[in-house]
């Protein structure tokens, strides 16, 4: 039994990710983006706050891009990394003028961050 138990530690350390994401790197990281994605009214981009869990181009207070709007998918963390790192592999035709994050840890760093916001 005791050999079942170290050889399930051994194969859970070899395969979970080498970092989790890191909320306060990623709110750094997320300066950047915030620049359109702020919480002001008249920001170019939709306040990230809470988009976990919410459904793609839903916010009622912005105005999305047709195929942001017909996205129909659920903005979890697989899908923000994604959209991150490359938005239009994700949502073809969106208008957001960023290209993607290239560095995975930021990426991960930045979905823990809006994670994080509720």
């Amino acid at each position: 039994m005791r050999a079942i138990a170290v050889a399930c530690a051994l194969i859970a350390a070899f395969t979970l990710p080498a970092f989790a994401g890191d909320a306060a790197r990623g709110q750094e990281t997320f300066k950047a983006c915030a620049a359109c994605h702020g919480d002001r009214p008249g920001d170019l981009g939709p306040s990230l706050i809470g988009v976990v869990g919410r459904v793609a181009g839903t916010r009622e207070d912005f105005r999305y891009s047709g195929p942001m709007a017909r996205a129909g998918f659920v903005w979890d963390e697989a899908h923000l990394g994604a959209f991150i790192h490359n938005p239009r592999s994700v949502v073809a035709g969106t208008r957001m003028p960023f290209d993607g994050l290239a560095d995975d840890r930021d990426v991960e760093d930045v979905v823990a961050y809006l994670a994080s916001r509720k």
